[in-house]
């Protein structure tokens, strides 16, 4: 990985990452703790928690996000063992695509439960820590966040409501000290993409790959983003170089959205 970053920056800050068994989330784990952080990381998948746990240094507080007691306790478990609460990147996310007439409950509950109200609550119940510290929150979106995507109507409505629930938190938070900002990436190359590809792929996910990459503006050159990648921007969001940044929906998509 290229250091773009002082080897120094989070030393004495305490952060929380969610979705830290997955790529995204154990990629931003990975890199607050070379950066000098001290982590509490959580993940419904335990094996995988334990994993990164075991990479990082982390306090591993395996729960399932869907349920808003275990995100309070999940927040205070973190406070606790870290003693004070600087940052909170929510990294657990869900997909779910196919075509909206038929669309179940089940599919929309389980996507909106993780990737929104998920969210919120861990927002919510770190407001007293961050406040304290005057810290910062990350929120995961997504390019659908942004704009919307054909046969993906339920995770739209789910990333979407991260990124204005952001803007609206950003708003409320400022006077108490908190930035809250959303980092909206295009597709990543990770275990969420791979189960994309072989769930919806029709038994092609080289296919599916393909499809995916012809929307990008790169043409030839165009290629998925990289855990890694918005792991740096992650870390640069919770950063004092982005003091002055707060409410923003941060794209990272190759310009796949500029043209909206």
């Amino acid at each position: 990985m290229t250091q773009i970053f002082a080897p120094d920056l989070f030393d004495g800050k305490a952060f929380l990452v969610t979705g830290a068994g997955g790529g995204v989330g154990s990629a931003v784990a990975r890199l607050l703790s070379h950066l000098g952080a001290r982590l509490a990381i959580t993940d419904i998948n335990a094996p995988a928690l334990a994993a990164t746990a075991a990479a990082t240094g982390a306090i591993p507080l395996a729960g399932d996000l869907r349920q808003v007691s275990a995100c309070d306790e999940i927040v205070a478990r973190a406070v606790a063992g870290l003693g004070r609460l600087d940052g909170l990147v929510n990294a657990a996310g869900l997909w779910v695509e196919g075509d909206s007439a038929a669309a179940t409950e089940t599919d929309w509950t389980a996507c909106i439960d993780v990737n929104l109200k998920a969210t919120f609550f861990l927002c919510s119940h770190a407001i007293p820590a961050l406040a304290a510290t005057r810290g910062a929150i990350v929120n995961i979106s997504s390019d659908a966040g942004v704009v919307g995507n054909a046969g993906a109507a339920i995770y739209c409505a789910s990333k979407g409501g991260v990124t204005t629930m952001t803007r609206a938190l950003a708003r409320e938070l400022a006077p108490r000290g908190i930035r809250v900002n959303a980092l909206c990436p295009s597709d990543i190359a990770s275990p969420m993409l791979d189960y994309q590809a072989r769930t919806y792929g029709e038994g092609d996910p080289e296919g599916y790959f393909a499809r995916l990459l012809t929307h990008y503006p790169q043409g030839a050159a165009a290629r998925f983003l990289t855990p890694e990648e918005v792991a740096q921007n992650v870390a640069f969001l919770l950063s004092p170089a982005a003091a002055g940044i707060t409410g923003a929906a941060m794209m990272l998509d190759f310009g796949l959205t500029a043209g909206y």
